[in-house]
């Protein structure tokens, strides 16, 4: 059942601000305007208004008053922008006096945007590239947020969509025409053609390294080495601020400490973790546990190393991994093909920050098409993925099996962006197939 209420909200941070924004959705949004910013601005033209309590009529701000009819604003409903003062006690009063109006509610988290996606202004992809281009804290995230939020995704998967439903109609038409052999078999040829190109497709999609999911949650380093190898001290250069404790006792760092980076507009989580020895300590030992969890986890490890030795531990893969001479600023040993860093001098930093910005840089590539964000969105795929290929690689003479694999592939990709109903495969059928009957 669809919730009648009118939902308010501060759409703008909260704190001390020159300005704020509050936001309103819902059937009382006329009555709003009427009685707390009269008279009535026409829609989606600003005009400056007294914003008045409903019942008393005391004046509570001065704002930029903003209506978006329905069904053109981001919810689909009625919608007022209040553009006020920033003060924690003008945003009080109004949102205040928000509440005191029949039929209005503070909005629950993420309220609008689920309005907007119920009334078809947004799919289930573009709200999760709208949260996170809120969220972006680097230029790649910004433009990877924004591209989905602005539906590039949801128009990729939408076609893969229509194109099932298409296959569907093929293989539902060979049901319907089993008595003209030749139309059957003809259809159904048709249909396994296109779901094979389809499958490649998406498979070519899902195998791209994670990049679309490394831009939005981070390429991963772990700082490993043995205790007192310098990882703290590294992490806190690396971070330029105090993240982490810094001692000459051994065995200080117990569990991983993280800390962002943005480097070369590219997204860098480095963690800190315990030194690597044979430990007796049963805290002691949890945290090496970690420290080895971190590291498969990551995509480069750092392997830290006063002495230069370049050989990390077995279960450490030399492939994602980078051996660097830490302390350089106390011995002044060169060590062939490694580099040598300094946390307290400086020596080195730069070019090891190069170094995991290029390899973050790899990591997502070069390519412009739509990427992964998501594990649910991977999921999805990688089921209508396994549909398709019981699809193809099925008993040709169960068709009616192999029209469901095709709906259930349907099914699977509609569920990234909330489009799940594939009974317009009914359509597809009688507009391609029964043409003037």
């Amino acid at each position: 059942m669809t919730d009648a209420s009118t939902i308010f909200a501060l759409s703008s941070a909260p704190g001390r601000a020159a300005l704020s924004v509050i936001r309103i959705s819902g059937p009382a949004v006329r009555n709003v305007l009427e009685t707390m910013t009269a008279p009535v601005p026409k829609p989606r033209v600003a005009a400056f208004r007294t914003i008045r309590h409903p019942d008393t009529g005391e004046a509570l701000d001065r704002a930029v008053v903003l209506w978006f009819a329905a069904p053109n604003s981001e919810t689909g409903e009625d919608v007022a922008e209040f553009q006020g003062h920033g003060s924690r006690a003008a945003v009080a009063a109004i949102l205040g006096a928000l509440g005191t109006v029949k039929g209005c509610r503070l909005a629950e988290p993420g309220e609008f945007a689920r309005r907007g996606f119920e009334n078809g202004k947004m799919d289930l992809a573009e709200i999760e590239g709208l949260g996170d281009l809120i969220e972006a804290e680097t230029e790649a995230q910004r433009r990877q947020a924004l591209a989905q939020s602005s539906g590039t995704l949801s128009k990729l998967y939408e076609s893969w969509r229509t194109r099932l439903i298409e296959i569907a109609a093929l293989t539902e038409a060979a049901i319907d025409f089993s008595d003209e052999g030749d139309v059957s078999a003809s259809s159904f040829a048709d249909a396994r053609k296109r779901a094979d190109a389809l499958s490649a497709e998406i498979g070519a999609h899902l195998d791209d390294g994670h990049r679309g999911e490394i831009v939005r949650d981070g390429f991963r380093v772990a700082l490993l080495g043995a205790p007192n190898a310098g990882k703290s001290s590294l992490l806190n250069a690396l971070a330029k601020r105090d993240a982490a404790i810094v001692s000459e006792e051994a065995g200080t760092t117990r569990d991983v400490i993280e800390v962002r980076l943005d480097l070369a507009g590219l997204p860098v989580v480095v963690s800190d973790t315990a030194g690597i020895r044979e430990a007796e300590s049963l805290v002691e030992q949890e945290g090496i546990r970690r420290s080895l969890a971190a590291a498969r986890d990551a995509d480069l490890v750092v392997w830290l190393s006063e002495a230069g030795d370049s050989t990390p531990p077995e279960p450490i893969s030399r492939e994602t991994s980078l051996a660097i001479r830490s302390k350089a600023d106390l011995c002044r040993e060169s060590t062939a093909d490694l580099l040598a860093v300094s946390a307290v001098t400086g020596e080195g930093l730069d070019r090891l920050v190069a170094e995991i910005a290029r390899r973050a840089s790899e990591a997502v590539g070069t390519r412009t098409d739509p990427a992964l964000t998501r594990v649910r969105h991977r999921q999805s795929l990688e089921a209508a993925r396994d549909e398709i290929q019981a699809f193809l690689n099925g008993d040709s003479g169960a068709v009616e099996l192999r029209a469901e694999d095709v709906r259930r592939a349907a099914h699977a990709i509609g569920r990234i962006t909330g489009r799940v109903d594939v009974e317009d495969v009914l359509d597809q059928v009688f507009s391609r197939f029964c043409i003037g009957k």
